[in-house]
């Protein structure tokens, strides 16, 4: 086995566990043992805890008894995508499961109102939840047509909290997958406001590409995780954009080779973690691109 140190901080800790989600879709009896795996392999430190939807704590809870129990507790967060109507019955839930460890929780907007305002309630819905527990919380923004002041009220909203951002950053439908413009106002706005944040959803690879099979064009993790290291820097929403339409991997590559302790220390603090159904995905695009070490 392979020592855990040749993970460079850089990505310590950077891939969410989101088997369970669309499009890998995969069942609970296969999920559980394998984030299980994931997490003894020389590349754990990569790995963040394992994520699980309300409607499947219980599913998630039985497997994690059956894989190790309270003595082997999974790191779960629970990801309440219908808002803040539904977090106290899947706080309750969650609860019920000696086998599950929550270290997180990630709040879906609802739908009325404003995005600041949406913002607003998922952060007083978490202040009423979770009072003093040392728990990463995540609220995410809605994608709607507020624009540039609708996103600049709700990450204020979000900078005067303790929570981070999360947003969508694709999906089944090319909708789903905001442009460049748009993340880099998004990366900047939380960059400028000094708040953490994460991604979700279509983030399969390294870098920004074009799936031949859908022909929807899909944001690269490690153009993001680049982007925001230059948004921390002080870039601007347009050189930040130019990061996220890069395709050039040997480049990007070699920028994120060349970043400094004190670099990566502020780019992570900031892009806190991305969701990805698929682990073995960035282990083999960061092997490819010479990040990590190979097999």
């Amino acid at each position: 086995m392979r020592p855990a140190h040749l993970v460079p901080p850089l990505f310590a800790g950077f891939c969410d566990d989101a088997a369970l989600f669309p499009p890998g879709n995969a069942p609970v009896a296969d999920a559980v043992p394998m984030h299980r795996a994931h997490r003894a392999a020389w590349y754990a430190p990569l790995v963040g805890p394992f994520l699980v939807g309300a409607d499947r704590i219980a599913e998630v809870g039985a497997a994690a008894e059956e894989t190790g129990g309270a003595d082997l507790p999974l790191d779960v967060s629970l990801v309440v995508r219908s808002g803040p109507a539904g977090l106290a019955a899947a706080l309750d839930e969650t609860a019920k499961w000696p086998g599950l460890h929550l270290v997180g929780v990630e709040l879906g907007p609802d739908a009325d109102g404003s995005m600041a305002e949406a913002a607003a309630r998922g952060c007083a819905a978490l202040d009423r939840e979770l009072p003093g527990q040392h728990i990463h919380a995540a609220v995410e923004l809605r994608r709607d047509a507020g624009g540039a002041t609708g996103l600049g009220l709700a990450l204020d909203v979000l900078a005067g909290s303790p929570y981070r951002a999360k947003y969508r950053t694709g999906g089944l439908e090319s909708q789903a997958f905001p442009g460049a413009e748009e993340l880099a106002a998004f990366i900047t706005g939380c960059a400028s406001r000094e708040l953490g944040f994460k991604c979700t959803a279509g983030l399969h690879h390294a870098v920004r590409h074009t799936d031949p099979a859908t022909g929807f064009t899909h944001h690269g993790f490690l153009n993001i995780l680049l982007a925001t290291h230059f948004a921390v820097q002080g870039a601007d929403a347009v050189a930040v954009a130019e990061v996220l339409a890069d395709h050039g991997a040997d480049g990007l590559a070699a920028v994120a080779a060349d970043l400094t302790d004190e670099q990566v220390e502020r780019a992570r603090r900031a892009f806190t973690a991305y969701g990805t159904c698929s682990l073995l995905e960035p282990l083999e695009d960061l092997t490819d691109l010479g990040l990590l070490p190979p097999a």
